[in-house]
């Protein structure tokens, strides 16, 4: 099934390099493949995964080695950031 990865901030460095500018790539990945599993190959620490949301819903850190998604999600994660 296809859905749509989008890393944000320092994270698009781990997209890509053809994906970076616009921070977001097309995956086919299966059905029973939780938000753990879809991430872990693009190599992102644990530490930085702070925001994953799937279409905007909050994904709790807890649940994401659980929940698996449908065709068409879109699948966003941002680092922790700081600032003021």
């Amino acid at each position: 099934m296809n859905i749509t990865f989008k890393l944000f901030a320092t994270l698009t460095d781990y997209l890509p390099a053809d994906a970076r500018r616009s921070n977001q790539v097309a995956l086919d990945v299966s059905p029973d493949a939780t938000i753990s599993q879809i991430i872990e190959p693009f190599g992102l620490p644990p530490k930085l995964v702070h925001l994953v949301l799937v279409n905007g819903k909050y994904i709790a850190p807890e649940n994401r080695m659980s929940t698996t998604l449908v065709e068409g999600d879109v699948l966003a994660i941002w680092p922790p950031i700081a600032g003021g």
